[in-house]
């Protein structure tokens, strides 16, 4: 049996999910992932491919400025905000002095890019070796040096100041973004650059075994003509595309105590998990959306919060379900969640149950259903409690 410890709050996000026909996350040879799991092959989708679109639903739901920008292009954000604020500078020096910031005030290694084919890369600016994950206020606050050091006689000199790179490397390190704290960030020649991802993300994989297919298609000129001159109006270009259909086990938790470590605020941690909690539910890979348009939601989500530990489910699917797979598949997951209850003693602090549908009644024995809105709320809600602050209405996120 697991101690419970009543300052721990982990959130759990469990969901079930239908796809329709397609190719949510493709290999090097353009099919669709999988792995070998129960001794038969599921479909799968990377943590990676999954955060992304979560991530980037962040926008919609959350304060921009609460948010970070992971690119190698660091340069150029950063010379567009100092040109935001002295829209008179030349765009040269302000570059320069972005380096400068970047480089001899945070410690970041920079490069000149590849050149592109045609082009020899000489007034290409300055690149990160790596993605670097920096949030909007930390550019902003960077900008507001590199001006202030613009009105010097020698800006690179004023930037190489000790007490200046001391204030440079705290904004860069004192990052509260949202999306940083949530997801982490590696910096590699700077470990006191690094920030611990609060959020884990499993590879979805399918409940039950799944043999990729493959479309054969064509495209057709619509000015070519059937004719004996041109032959065959047919297909000017044929080609094809493996694709496969699923009902994958989605899992992701958030340890809050650790998020509110970095984000400093109860609140402010309620409305992140929020935010999390339905970007991640809503969210959809966009591998060829075009041409599966593949948006679906959920059919089963299970949220817990523990002050245990964090629980992955998905051994509830070492053997495969077979059809119908939603039902089988909702009965085996609430099997394996109390299972674990009863043997381990890791009852959850509460549990809310969103689901679709008569397939997934069987969930009815964690909790009464309800309504993603009304879950999110009071998700974020009870954090704010145990964190020590209530948290206000998110009712507004859609």
């Amino acid at each position: 049996m697991f101690d419970k410890q009543p300052n721990r709050t982990i959130i759990e996000i469990h969901a079930l999910e239908t796809t329709s026909a397609s190719n949510l996350n493709r290999d090097d040879t353009g099919s669709p992932k999988t792995v070998e799991y129960g001794g038969v092959t599921r479909a799968r989708v990377s943590s990676q491919a999954w955060k992304r679109p979560t991530r980037k639903l962040f926008s919609q739901l959350l304060d921009p400025k609460d948010l970070g920008v992971r690119t190698k292009r660091v340069v150029e954000v950063l010379r567009d905000r100092i040109l935001e604020r002295v829209p008179d500078t030349d765009p040269d020096t302000a570059a320069k002095v972005a380096e400068s910031v970047l480089r001899d005030g945070a410690g970041i290694k920079l490069d000149k890019p590849r050149a592109q084919k045609g082009d020899d890369g000489e007034d290409a600016l300055q690149q990160s070796k790596y993605l670097l994950f920096m949030g909007n206020r930390q550019y902003d606050r960077l900008a507001d040096i590199a001006v202030e050091a613009l009105g010097q006689d020698d800006p690179v000199k004023r930037i190489k100041d000790k007490d200046v790179k001391k204030s440079i490397k705290q904004i860069v390190a004192d990052d509260r973004s949202i999306d940083v704290a949530l997801f982490g960030r590696m910096v590699a020649d700077d470990t006191d650059l690094n920030v611990d991802a609060t959020a884990q993300v499993a590879h979805a994989i399918s409940v039950h075994a799944v043999d990729s297919e493959s479309d054969f298609f064509t495209a057709v000129d619509d000015v070519k003509q059937d004719s004996e001159e041109e032959g065959d109006s047919g297909a000017a270009m044929v080609g094809q595309i493996e694709f496969n259909a699923a009902t994958y086990y989605r899992y992701a938790n958030v340890d809050a105590d650790r998020l509110n470590d970095i984000l400093g605020d109860p609140d402010a941690t309620g409305k992140a998990v929020a935010a999390f909690i339905q970007a991640f539910l809503t969210s959809m890979p966009q591998g060829k959306v075009h041409t599966f348009a593949q948006g679906t939601l959920p059919d089963l989500v299970v949220v817990n919060v523990r002050d245990t530990q964090a629980v992955n489910l998905v051994g509830a699917f070492e053997r495969p379900v077979e059809p119908d797979y939603v039902q089988h598949a909702t009965e085996a997951l609430v099997r394996r969640e109390q299972d674990f209850e009863n043997a381990y003693g890791v009852q959850p602090v509460r549990t809310w149950v969103v689901r679709i549908g008569d397939d997934t009644a069987a969930a009815d024995d964690l909790a009464k259903p309800t309504s993603m809105r009304d879950m999110i709320e009071d998700v974020a809600n009870l954090i704010g409690e145990r964190l020590g602050s209530p948290v206000a209405s998110v009712s507004g996120q859609e």
